[in-house]
């Protein structure tokens, strides 16, 4: 598949919302209105948004199709691209979390290492690594999808209200089902809009500022009396609105040569991988040097939200583009 640069983009906007979500990982700062606010909104789609971007990617690499005679090279290569950064990156947060907790404050640190690993799989809501959640998720979809349309006989439809039913039934949160559950339809969404084509791409296009106006006004709602409705339900209207929306914004003329977004959409998975320890690490000192509330809190969240999306750029650039092992992982 020749890498789309609308879809860069997408990525790179998408990814930067997913920092601003991380940069407060447990206890809010005192006397900060705005952030809450806009945190909640934000979650109402940035990881539908994600996975509508992941399903697309799956569709036009020709993955969805996969048949059956090739299942176990896909699940051997979704494997190596998912799960292997998945169990390096789990390690690599857990052990330095209980190093780090010794000098400087850390968000949600774990009771041991074999605990948080245990943790990390079994019991994801007390991982001490529960930012990786995506990877173990996607890893389900992308494997499950071609079983799924050779079982309905090579029709999509099916497949997608299949995904979409998982909305109406209670998974278990172990091995990090209930999250595939809850964020299967959007996946589904993506593979449709691939399948659709340039029929997708030329609808968003023409509805573009309706599009826009929708989710813009469902943001609002949900940023300013969002807690009003159930996280679920956000999550499905908010979600599905801001897909087409956010798509055709990046599609824009005006950003038709944003490099900046292309680059970060490049990276994302670099910065999805390594954004919390860049932000633990930048939090921890800054806290050594002063409080995060009140109006300390805005140039605050701006040096984390720079770490957090430079940091794993410059360390690719700088350290594992010259190990090949790890430039392949994080590519």
């Amino acid at each position: 598949m020749n890498r789309r640069a609308d879809i860069d983009r997408a990525k790179g906007l998408a990814i930067s919302l997913v920092v601003f979500g991380h940069i407060v990982a447990r206890q809010d700062p005192a006397h900060v209105l705005w952030y809450p606010a806009l945190r909640r909104a934000v979650y109402g789609f940035h990881m539908p948004f994600f996975f509508y971007l992941s399903g697309l990617v799956t569709w036009l690499a020709g993955h969805a199709g996969t048949p059956p005679a090739g299942w176990p090279g896909l699940i051997r290569a979704r494997a190596r691209r998912l799960l292997i950064p998945f169990a390096v990156m789990a390690f690599a947060i857990t052990a330095g979390k209980l190093a780090a907790a010794r000098f400087i404050h850390v968000d949600n640190p774990p009771q041991g290492l074999l605990g948080g690993l245990a943790d990390t799989i079994w019991h994801p809501l007390a991982s001490p690594a529960y930012s990786l959640w995506y990877l173990a998720v996607l890893f389900l979809l992308s494997v499950a999808t071609p079983l799924l349309l050779a079982a309905c006989r090579g029709r999509l439809w099916p497949v997608i209200c299949i995904f979409a039913a998982f909305q109406f039934i209670p998974l278990p949160w172990h091995l990090y089902l209930a999250e595939t559950g809850r964020y299967a339809l959007f996946f589904g969404a993506g593979l449709a809009a691939g399948a659709l084509g340039d029929r997708w791409t030329g609808w968003i296009d023409r509805w573009r500022w309706p599009l826009i106006a929708a989710f813009v006004t469902g943001f609002a709602f949900v940023a300013l009396d969002g807690n009003v409705l159930p996280f679920n339900l956000r999550l499905v209207t908010l979600g599905l609105t801001a897909m087409p929306a956010l798509h055709a914004l990046v599609r824009f003329p005006c950003l038709s040569s944003a490099r900046t977004l292309a680059t970060l959409g490049r990276y994302s998975l670099m910065i999805y991988l390594f954004n919390t320890i860049f932000i633990g690490l930048a939090k921890g000192l800054l806290l050594l040097a002063t409080g995060w509330n009140g109006t300390h809190f805005l140039p605050f969240a701006a040096v984390l939200m720079s770490a957090g999306l430079l940091g794993p750029v410059v360390l690719k650039r700088a350290v594992l583009r010259s190990v090949p092992v790890l430039d392949r992982m994080t590519e």
